[in-house]
């Protein structure tokens, strides 16, 4: 039986029409895709386990600071001062953090980069910038989660023992 002509044409309208309403329908998702951007986040009570953690190591070892835990923005979460912590310390502690995670390294990594040369010195003079150690970068499930920094123990490498405690402590919720 054949098919007239008509009727043969419009089956392959119908068709046409078929394929180019699935092609829209394929690409949809990758335009949506584009439009929306999706990210982990760390959870304010992990943010506050961790300084928590931090502050504890510092007081274990005799040592009075203050905690600022970042997210990836560079905005905090959470802050903690121990009684006897210098004012500055908060803004300090801030600042390793806040260098941690917009130059995605830990802070007393950036200090040696920029003293080394393989950094421009430029940098170290920014807003908010504090090239000292004890800013340490959060990463968990493949992604930078934002950075804790520490200030208020005698030296940097005290500041990121505290630091990489937190860390440690928190370690098991980030690997997601």
């Amino acid at each position: 039986m054949e098919l007239h002509p008509a009727v043969m044409m419009e089956l392959t309208m119908q068709r046409i029409a078929t394929a180019l309403v699935l092609a829209l329908a394929a690409a949809m998702p990758a335009r949506a895709e584009d439009a929306i951007v999706t990210y982990k986040s760390l959870a304010p009570d992990t943010a506050f386990d961790l300084a928590r953690a931090a502050m504890n190591k510092c007081r274990k070892d005799g040592y009075q600071v203050a905690i600022v835990v970042l997210d990836r923005f560079g905005i905090p979460l959470a802050t903690l001062r121990d009684r006897f912590a210098p004012a500055m310390a908060i803004d300090t502690a801030n600042g390793k953090a806040w260098t941690a995670v917009t130059f995605t390294r830990n802070s007393g990594d950036f200090a040696k980069a920029v003293k080394d040369g393989s950094l421009s010195a430029g940098l170290a003079n920014l807003p908010k910038v504090t090239p000292l150690a004890g800013g340490l970068l959060i990463q968990g499930g493949g992604a930078t989660l934002g950075a804790v920094g520490v200030a208020g123990a005698p030296g940097g490498d005290k500041d990121e023992a505290c630091a990489k405690a937190g860390l440690e402590a928190v370690q098991d919720k980030l690997d997601f």
